[in-house]
């Protein structure tokens, strides 16, 4: 077969199960919208009055990109992955200038007629692709300093922007990207310092004592010492990572006390038990909660929640659209869901790891990475197991830019894959 020919049955080789889902979400998530804010004065599923009506043309809007993509050449991506982040880069510059504010984040640009663009959702699409782009060049190596370096510079400059705004759900989606770095050869030992860093940033704000913390850190580390005493070579190590750890507790510190806001520090404190204000700051995940247990396992019925119907879980439609599938669809239609994103981030894995190309591997890892933290963060802050920091439930949450960067995410993928047969290329 020549390219020609290649080129033309590209659209016929695509990964049928990954589009099927893709509609399945997308179907169940208008569905669960229209239920959410429903306006007896717009029953109609395509009011373009009512959200349920613009999440309509958003779907669209987004299966017609999806297709444009199919028909474009698959070295598009790669080449133009620098323009696409450079371009998102100067939106989020921009939206810090001219964004409106909503929710405490000044982070949409408006477009008019109701319409909003949200910068930082794109970010992640652009910053999967360059980072593929980089990492999948000739001669470079993650496991290099230099290189690791520089990863991690794509990976945090669009988080130092993105905090600006600020907004502390989007820039936290950006360090599920660690999970494509240790795909490409990088120590588990990083995540294992993951996972110490977030229990170090817990035990600073739930104890509250810097002293106590630090002290016992010291202890620790001079445990370590005495065990590895007769190794020299550890001893510096062990030393480096006292003082970051000392570093990032104060730091923690300084941001908890200086930083967040008031509402985002009592999110944090209602999550780790710190305080209980169910009648205020904890009043969404509270009615969140009983949503969800009220739906029991069958769920009240199509348009039936009585949490829904009646309004008593702000943010319903977005960030907490969950409730909407608990209450009404109950424990099993909520399993329904969760096992189509579950079989959706098994099937890009099971891409990945088909492709020829370095390039399209290691995408298919970020967009897994990033769609997974979606769902774990979103559902998780749901029942009340993660603060309550506004991410969207992917493809099901209202809201075009989200609709838009997953759609563009995955039909990329989609893209790549039917050309895994193809010519390699970086």
């Amino acid at each position: 077969m020549n390219n020609n020919q290649q080129q033309r049955s590209f659209f016929f080789n695509v990964d049928w199960a990954v589009i099927f889902v893709y509609l399945a979400l997308c179907t169940i998530g208008w569905l669960n919208i229209h239920s959410a804010v429903f306006d007896e004065k717009h029953p109609g599923f395509m009011d373009l009055d009512t959200n349920y009506g613009k999440q309509f043309v958003y779907i669209i809007i987004g299966l017609i990109t999806g297709i444009i993509i199919l028909l474009l050449e698959s070295r598009f991506f790669s080449a133009l992955a620098p323009v696409f982040y450079g371009i998102t880069v100067v939106l989020l510059i921009i939206v810090l200038v001219v964004g409106r504010n909503v929710g405490g984040n000044q982070a949409w640009i408006s477009l008019g007629g109701g319409f909003r663009l949200q910068p930082s959702e794109l970010a992640k699409f652009s910053t999967c692709l360059l980072l593929a782009r980089y990492l999948s060049s000739t001669n470079v190596r993650v496991t290099e300093p230099k290189a690791f370096l520089i990863a991690g510079a794509i990976i945090g400059f669009p988080m130092f922007l993105i905090m600006l705004q600020p907004d502390a759900g989007s820039t936290l989606v950006f360090s599920s990207l660690i999970f494509v770095l240790y795909r490409e050869g990088v120590s588990p030992y990083f995540l294992i310092l993951e996972g110490l860093f977030i229990a170090l940033f817990v035990l600073t704000i739930k104890l509250n004592n810097l002293i106590f913390i630090v002290g016992g850190l010291i202890v620790l580390a001079l445990i370590i010492l005495f065990l590895f005493r007769r190794n020299r070579k550890v001893m510096p190590v062990i030393l480096t990572g006292l003082a970051v750890c000392i570093a990032f507790v104060f730091s923690v510190n300084f941001l908890y006390t200086k930083v967040l806001k008031p509402h985002q520090k009592v999110r944090i404190d209602i999550v780790l038990g710190i305080t209980s204000d169910i009648k205020g700051k904890g009043y969404n995940v509270n009615q969140s909660k009983i949503a969800i247990g009220s739906g029991k396992f069958w769920g009240r019925g199509y348009m039936q929640g009585t949490q829904t119907k009646y309004s008593f879980v702000p943010e319903q439609s977005t960030d907490f659209i969950f409730c909407t599938v608990g209450e009404e669809w109950g424990f099993a239609g909520a399993t329904v869901v969760l096992g189509l994103y579950l079989f959706l981030v098994l099937r890009i894995i099971r891409i990945a790891e088909r492709q020829r190309s370095p390039f399209s591997r290691i995408y298919a890892y970020g967009i897994a990475s990033v769609i997974f933290f979606h769902v774990v963060i979103n559902v998780g802050m749901t029942i009340g197991i993660v603060p309550s920091i506004g991410i969207p439930l992917p493809l099901i949450s209202y809201g075009g830019s989200s609709l838009l960067s997953f759609t563009i995410m995955l039909f990329v993928l989609i893209k790549l894959d039917s050309n895994r047969m193809g010519m390699i290329y970086q």
